[in-house]
């Protein structure tokens, strides 16, 4: 069975694939890392390994070109596309909290706020030292009890269901692992593309508050893991020449650090 069709079948049933965001997280994913430029070539055999017509991520191109986003030139019969500089500063605080490390150990103090925006109060239960800068009242100690109810309500339904998404994701990759160096990169890629979403899209919850039958307790240390092991064969597929044109430049430093480090390559 194709390792990569649950997660395929998966994206293209959300509704009208925006593939111009797609390509957003090839280039945070698989590009900026390796020289910051990417081939139509490669991007091209990327994409259609996830379903994606030349026509359509030509569109997607000339998009992101119009707002801003990338740019492009030729080299002989070569195109090449890059981050615009305004795309790189657009992207940059998105990048830090994509790959941020997840949370090991559980959390000793919390700090309980209260906010006074608007007309009812808002509170919060977050670890000592994420409190909002415009909390209104704080305080911090340990946390005694915690009970199923608030738990369940820690997660609306459109956080709960897309972490249940992203956890069937998880569960096809850990079941069926690809072993093609193209068939890693498009599942990293995909993996990621999930995952930026929901980040960007929803406050991460703490996994100490998670629903105990939620498909993922700890959701970033699960992605963590998973993007390990995707990694030496997706970066392996970067690392060979396509269709006449080189390999991508070596891996930077700062690929490594990725989900707190140990990412290889």
């Amino acid at each position: 069975m194709d390792p990569l069709k649950p997660l395929i079948d998966a994206l293209h049933a959300q509704g009208r694939l925006r593939v111009w965001s797609l390509v957003i997280t090839v280039f945070g994913d698989m590009v900026q890392h390796r020289g910051g430029v990417i081939s139509t070539a490669r991007l091209g055999a990327l994409m259609s390994r996830i379903g994606v017509e030349p026509g359509t991520l030509r569109t997607a191109l000339s998009r992101l070109g119009r707002d801003g986003w990338v740019e492009s030139e030729r080299t002989g019969r070569t195109s090449l596309y890059r981050l615009s500089p305004q795309g790189v500063e657009r992207f940059a605080p998105a990048t830090s909290l994509i790959y941020a490390a997840p949370q090991t150990e559980p959390v000793q103090n919390w700090s309980l706020y209260v906010t006074l925006d608007g007309a009812t109060p808002t509170i919060g239960l977050v670890p000592a030292g994420r409190v909002p800068e415009r909390a209104d009242c704080v305080v911090t100690g340990s946390l005694d009890q915690i009970s199923p109810a608030y738990r369940e309500r820690v997660l609306g339904d459109e956080m709960r269901a897309a972490i249940e998404a992203l956890a069937a994701d998880v569960d096809a990759l850990r079941s069926n692992a690809p072993s093609d160096q193209l068939d890693a990169a498009a599942a990293r890629v995909l993996l990621i593309h999930r995952w930026r979403r929901l980040v960007l899209r929803h406050p991460e919850p703490v996994p100490d508050l998670m629903p105990e039958d939620i498909g993922l307790t700890n959701p970033r240390a699960e992605i963590a893991a998973l993007y390990r092991s995707l990694s030496p064969l997706a970066e392996a597929w970067l690392d060979q020449p396509l269709e006449g044109l080189p390999a991508m430049p070596a891996a930077s430093p700062d690929f490594a650090a990725r989900f707190g480090g140990a990412v290889g390559s």
